[in-house]
């Protein structure tokens, strides 16, 4: 890592809570059915937690069933990116706050639920705050 990167996870480090930091900034994953936000029906606007920027309206957030928060797309395409991910098996499509760079979750295609999109963001709660009201 360069002394520029170094800083930069110092900062988060200092930042973030040690569970927080071991998702956002290391790609880690929270125990199903244990985030905040798994079945949060509250209307408002899911932001990365790391940066506050919006990612999520609530309006498109759906019941999975999961153990995590599921949504069908994001606020817009620019707001998250994608990266391929092969790291338990199979290949996954993780998703990022294109923001920070923060891991956000994976989004999966194809497995038929009933949204606009047949995608499902399952993105972590501790990867996410609720800003109530700010759709």
């Amino acid at each position: 890592m360069t002394n520029t990167a170094n800083e930069e996870e110092l900062h988060w480090q200092e930042v973030l809570s040690p569970e927080e930091y071991a998702v956002l900034r290391q790609g880690g994953t929270e125990r199903p059915f244990t985030g905040e936000y798994v079945d949060t029906t509250a209307k408002g606007m899911y932001q990365c937690r790391a940066c506050g920027a919006d990612l999520f309206p609530s309006d498109t957030k759906f019941s999975s069933h999961c153990g995590w928060p599921s949504f069908y797309a994001p606020l817009a395409e620019d707001r998250v990116r994608y990266i391929r991910d092969t790291s338990m098996g199979m290949e996954r499509i993780e998703v990022r706050c294109a923001n920070c760079d923060s891991h956000m979750g994976h989004v999966f295609e194809g497995e038929g639920y009933d949204t606009p999109t047949d995608q499902r963001y399952c993105i972590n709660s501790i990867s996410l705050k609720l800003a109530e009201g700010q759709e």
